[in-house]
C-alpha cells in the first residue's frame, strides 16, 4: 500500500509540473501579444513621420502617387483650310543652247554654273570659213548690181528711139527682159549676202534667256554640228521666278476650282529642314484633265525666287491654301491619343484629377490639332505623361499651363 501511494505522488507530481510548464508558455505568448497591440497603436515616432509619403503627412487619402504631366490650354482662333503635297521645283524655262552652224570652238565666255543674262555670250566658232563666204556673196552683188546698172542704160537708150525706128521692137523687148533678169539676180544676190551675214553671226553664240548655266559639253577646239539636239553645248535654266508642280487628288478639285474664282491661292513651298522658312507663292496653272491612273490632278505653283532658295528637281512640301476659318478649336498634337475606342484627350480638371474626355478631331495644321468635337476653349489637356493616366486620375502638374507652343519655365 505504501508503494501504491508512493507511485500515485510520484505521477501526480509528473502531471502537475507538465500543466505548470504549459501556464508558462500560455502566459508568454499572451504577453507578446499585448506588446504587438502596444506597438501598432502607439502614435508614430519622427523617424516613421520621415518615411510616410508626402500625401499621407498632409493628411490626404491614401493610393497611387500623383501623375506628373504636362499640360496646355485648349485655344480658339483661326486657322486656314489647307492641302499638302509633295512637290517637285521646275524651272520656269529651260534651254538646250546648239550651234546653228557647224564650226570650231574658239573661245567660250562663261564658267559651270555661272548665272548669265539674257543676250551674254557663251561661245565663238571659228568665223573664217563664213566670212569667206561673205565676201563672195557680196563681190557676186556688186557684179550683178553694175550688169543692171548698165542694162538699165542701154534700156533707156532703146526707149528712145525705138519709137523712131532705130531700134527693132524686138530689141527693145530683149533690153527691157535683161534689165528685168539682172534686178531679179540682184535680188537674189542680196539674200546670199544676208544669209552670208547670218552665218557669220551664228559663230558667236549668246544666251537666250536668263538664268544658271549647267556644265558646259564641249571645249575649245571641239568641233560642233548644227542643230544637234542629241548634244547641246549647254543646258540653261530659268529660276528666277520658278514653279514647283505638285499633284492632289481629284476630290479635292471641286474645292479648288471654287477658292481660285475669288483670286489666286497662296502656296506655300517648304524645304525639308527649313520648316520656318517657306517660299511664298500663288497657285498659277491647274491642269485641264485628271491622270485616270492615280487619280490625281496636276497643279503648279510659282515663286519669284528672288534669292535661288529653290533649285530645280528639288522635292518639297507643298502648302496650298484654299480659305480661313474662324472660331476654330484646336489642341497640340501631342494632346491627341488614339484607342480602342477611338480618338481621346485627358482634360485636367481643376482638382489636379484628368478626365477622359472622347473627342473628333479634324484637320491637322503645323503642330495643332483642329477638334470639332469634344472640348472648350480654356480648358487644360495634358500633352505629355498620358499613358499613365486614366479616367480620374490624380496629376501634378510639371509645367505651366499657357497657349500651345508656349514653354513654362
Amino acid at each position: 500500500m505504501r508503494k501504491r501511494s508512493a507511485h500515485s505522488e510520484v505521477s501526480s507530481w509528473r502531471h502537475g509540473g507538465h500543466a505548470v510548464r504549459i501556464s508558462h508558455l500560455l502566459q508568454t505568448l499572451f504577453c507578446l501579444f499585448c506588446c504587438l497591440l502596444v506597438s501598432c497603436s502607439r502614435a508614430p515616432t519622427e523617424a516613421d513621420k520621415q518615411g510616410q509619403p508626402a500625401d499621407q503627412k498632409a493628411g490626404q487619402p491614401s493610393g497611387p502617387p500623383p501623375v506628373p504631366v504636362t499640360v496646355r490650354a485648349v485655344v480658339q482662333k483661326t486657322v486656314p483650310v489647307q492641302l499638302e503635297a509633295v512637290g517637285t521645283v521646275q524651272a520656269y524655262a529651260q534651254v538646250s543652247v546648239e550651234a546653228r552652224v557647224d564650226g570650231l570652238v574658239v573661245a567660250r565666255h562663261f564658267e559651270d554654273g555661272q548665272y548669265v543674262q539674257t543676250g551674254a555670250p557663251l561661245f565663238t566658232l571659228d568665223t573664217a570659213p563664213y566670212e569667206a563666204q561673205l565676201k563672195q556673196a557680196q563681190a557676186n552683188l556688186a557684179k550683178d548690181q553694175a550688169q543692171l546698172e548698165n542694162a538699165r542704160k542701154q534700156l533707156e537708150r532703146n526707149a528712145s528711139v525705138v519709137e523712131k525706128g532705130y531700134v527693132s521692137q524686138e530689141q527693145y523687148d530683149q533690153a527691157v527682159a535683161t534689165a528685168n533678169a539682172l534686178a531679179a539676180t540682184v535680188k537674189a544676190d542680196q539674200a546670199v549676202v544676208e544669209s552670208a551675214a547670218l552665218q557669220v553671226q551664228y559663230c558667236r553664240i549668246a544666251s537666250p534667256i536668263t538664268g544658271r548655266a549647267g556644265a558646259v559639253r564641249v571645249d575649245i577646239g571641239n568641233l560642233v554640228k548644227a542643230n544637234d539636239t542629241a548634244n547641246p553645248l549647254v543646258i540653261i535654266n530659268q529660276i528666277e521666278p520658278i514653279y514647283v508642280s505638285f499633284y492632289v487628288p481629284e476630290t479635292a478639285l471641286p474645292e479648288i476650282r471654287k477658292y481660285m474664282e475669288s483670286g489666286p491661292l497662296p502656296v506655300e513651298a517648304i524645304v525639308p529642314g527649313h520648316e520656318k522658312n517657306p517660299a511664298q507663292g500663288e497657285l498659277a496653272f491647274l491642269d485641264n484633265m485628271i491622270n485616270t491612273t492615280s487619280g490625281t490632278v496636276q497643279l503648279r505653283a510659282v515663286y519669284p525666287n528672288k534669292d535661288h532658295w529653290l533649285w530645280p528637281g528639288q522635292f518639297v512640301r507643298v502648302v496650298l491654301t484654299l480659305a480661313s476659318r474662324p472660331g476654330t478649336i484646336v489642341v497640340p498634337s501631342a494632346a491627341l491619343q488614339t484607342g480602342q475606342k477611338g480618338q481621346y484627350v485627358f482634360v485636367i480638371k481643376e482638382d489636379q484629377t484628368a478626365e477622359y474626355r472622347p473627342v473628333v478631331a479634324g484637320d491637322t495644321v503645323d503642330d495643332e490639332i483642329v477638334i470639332e468635337k469634344g472640348v472648350q476653349p480654356g480648358e487644360n489637356v495634358a500633352t505629355d505623361g498620358q499613358l499613365r493616366l486614366s479616367d480620374g486620375a490624380r496629376v501634378r502638374i510639371v509645367e505651366g499651363v499657357g497657349p500651345p507652343g508656349d514653354q513654362a519655365p
